[in-house]
């Protein structure tokens, strides 16, 4: 691997240019780092046309977030693999990463020379979780009884549905949550109009309490 013309060829997707600088500089001449995006569309465009070995992903972006990317870029283009690296270590985060084809997720506080290998075992077909995390992968797929795992409600609300809920839960306001995810606020108000009817709550506070009992903040 450490040969130039069998380095990794990676790329970034993290809505923080400041963190994808910090990782480019920690990843050093390890791996080959040959691009990086912001968002959502620039990312898969991008990972579409260089296929690249490994992806790593951030979860939380505008746009529908890391989930997106990996969903978009799947369908065609199956062969990329998907590496997480997130600053939130919520079960419904990894879960839905995983569930969604990714091939490991690790949190942010990784060292860089672990996060390298972790690079290079994703590469090689493994899976890679931080400590912490395995528990909640193995908890989830060993009995469909457990709450990450499946959760008839939070399926049926959409990706950006869910976005808009974990913010309000936060304690956001329409006017930030449309700042926070580039929408417009008529927009905020459809999809919390839309969340209420499918969960069948009649106010944002039912909503709060919900998202919460489920970790969704």
């Amino acid at each position: 691997m450490n040969d130039a013309d069998t380095k990794l060829r990676v790329y970034l997707v993290d809505d923080h240019a400041m963190f994808r600088a910090g990782v480019r500089s920690e990843l050093g001449d390890a791996v080959d780092v040959v691009g990086e995006a912001g968002t959502v569309s620039e990312a898969v465009a991008a990972i579409e046309a260089q296929l690249p070995d490994v992806v790593l992903l951030d979860v939380h972006m505008p746009e529908g977030g890391g989930r997106a990317v990996l969903e978009r870029v799947r369908a065609s283009r199956p062969d990329v693999r998907f590496l997480a690296l997130s600053v939130s270590d919520a079960a419904e985060d990894v879960i839905g990463l995983i569930r969604a084809g990714a091939r490991g997720y690790v949190t942010k506080t990784i060292a860089a020379s672990e996060l390298v290998e972790a690079i290079r075992r994703v590469a090689d077909g493994d899976a890679v979780f931080s400590p912490r995390l395995a528990g909640f992968v193995l908890d989830a797929f060993a009995s469909k009884s457990q709450a990450p795992a499946t959760d008839p409600e939070l399926d049926q609300l959409t990706n950006r549905e869910r976005e808009v809920l974990r913010l309000l839960a936060r304690g956001y306001a329409y006017k930030e949550i449309a700042r926070e995810l580039y929408i417009s606020i008529k927009t905020v108000e459809t999809h919390v109009s839309n969340v209420l009817r499918k969960l069948q709550m009649s106010n944002r506070y039912e909503l709060s309490r919900w998202a919460a009992d489920r970790r969704i903040v």
